[in-house]
């Protein structure tokens, strides 16, 4: 049993960046941030999880079953990430495009030390052996000095690895497979990156998340290895016997006149491409939730509606469902996973033809950050909007991807990918 205690801070704000600041000395952290949004399935305004007791790293191959075993013998808080490859361990599929980031398949880790925010209140939640430090980590917390140290990250050369003529070229050939009903929806993905690269993780997810502002920011350190994540979108929740999914598909730049932003979020809404993008990927959660749902209880509770980020409007959907007391929780997710707003549609068709068309591996971009609870409760983000940095290869990566269908503008669909870079380019960029 961990050793609770309760706090109080008066600026919540500041605790969460020293708080942060703090947790930069163990080699694992993850720390999760709603930023006060999606109050609705919410039980936490932030989490933060730091130095492991016990972990697992593995490959994609026997992946979920290894996390299924883990887990019920644990049974504590564990925290982690599923990589979007992990696809193999579910499917006959393969990984064979250029991996620049080497981040294990799977990983999860039991944390020492796990401090909860909601509101005003600070809960700690500490293992047995070490909860006599408790008392030391609230003083340092407190006194930590948050003033920047604005180290610079030295001139940052992005790179692409897919070119806009070749991004047509690729487009166009998965038109035709959508054309030719091998899939009717695809998302395709491209890489940004950087070589030889020296960035401040912390200040570089403090200045992404600024930006942002995101419902499901993420800050995780595995070693060497960083996830600075401003996503917006939940892959998977589990609460008690309810599931819930929110994919998103369908986004919108912002515009600083108050009416023309008004007139871009409207007309969002009312895109008949946009909403057949969504309500594809709908149908397809609706179907992957049913593999473990009761009989009838899958509800689509939010259909195409339109929400507002600081950098771009987007279109999300909600779905739940009800089950059984006797199924895992690993195996609602692995009956899910990848989540369908990151592959396509069919499934194993459009992860396939995306795996031959796209030049990177994508590792943990487009999978999941999140955790387990002792009650077997679980919630996990989708991971977009994020840079990915390997500190010893000194390599940095972000990539953006969009969803391609028979109405698709090849055009459009690379600007629509230069917004969603525009706040991680930003922040590289200074």
């Amino acid at each position: 049993m961990r050793k609770r205690q309760q706090h109080l801070t008066t600026n919540v704000e500041q605790f969460k960046q020293k708080l942060l600041l703090w947790s930069q000395q163990y080699n694992e952290v993850v720390w999760l941030d709603s930023n006060n949004h999606n109050k609705t399935f919410s039980n936490y305004d932030a989490i933060l999880a730091v130095d492991a007791l016990t972990s697992i790293q593995t490959s994609y191959n026997g992946a979920f079953e290894a996390l299924k075993e883990y887990q019920s013998i644990t049974k504590d808080w564990i925290f982690g990430y599923l990589t979007y490859d992990l696809k193999n361990d579910v499917e006959v599929l393969k990984s064979e495009n250029d991996d620049g980031l080497e981040f294990s398949e799977l990983c999860f880790f039991q944390p020492k030390k796990i401090i909860l925010i909601k509101g005003d209140q600070i809960e700690f939640h500490y293992l047995p052996m070490i909860d006599d430090e408790l008392e030391t980590d609230l003083n340092q917390i407190r006194s930590t000095d948050i003033l920047k140290k604005d180290i610079p990250s030295g001139e940052l050369k992005i790179k692409l690895k897919i070119h806009k003529d070749a991004y047509f070229d690729k487009v166009a050939t998965l038109l035709e497979h959508i054309h030719r009903g091998d899939i009717y929806e695809a998302n395709f993905c491209q890489e940004f990156y950087v070589e030889n690269a020296w960035i401040n993780p912390y200040e570089t997810y403090q200045n992404l998340n600024d930006i942002s502002k995101p419902p499901f920011a993420t800050f995780l350190k595995i070693n060497d290895k960083y996830l600075l994540s401003a996503s917006p979108e939940r892959y998977l929740k589990k609460e008690g016997n309810t599931i819930i999914s929110q994919p998103i598909k369908g986004t919108a730049k912002r515009s600083k006149n108050a009416d023309e932003d008004e007139q871009l979020k409207l007309n969002l809404s009312k895109d008949q491409k946009e909403r057949s993008e969504n309500i594809m990927i709908v149908d397809l959660v609706r179907n992957d939730l049913s593999h473990t749902a009761s009989k009838g209880s899958v509800e689509v509770i939010e259909l195409c509606k339109v929400y507002s980020f600081p950098q771009v409007h987007q279109m999300m959907s909600t779905i739940t469902s009800k089950i059984k007391d006797e199924i895992h929780p690993v195996d609602v997710i692995r009956s899910t996973f990848p989540m369908g707003s990151m592959t396509g549609a069919p499934k194993i068709s459009a992860m396939n033809i995306i795996e031959k068309l796209e030049e990177t591996k994508r590792g943990l971009y487009s999978g999941a950050v999140g955790y387990f609870t002792p009650t077997n409760d679980f919630d996990f983000n989708v991971v977009i909007r994020s840079i990915l940095y390997n500190r010893t290869k000194q390599y940095v990566s972000f990539s953006v991807g969009g969803a391609i269908t028979a109405k698709s503008d090849p055009l459009k669909e690379y600007e629509e990918c230069l917004i969603k870079a525009k706040a991680m380019r930003e922040v590289l960029e200074n």
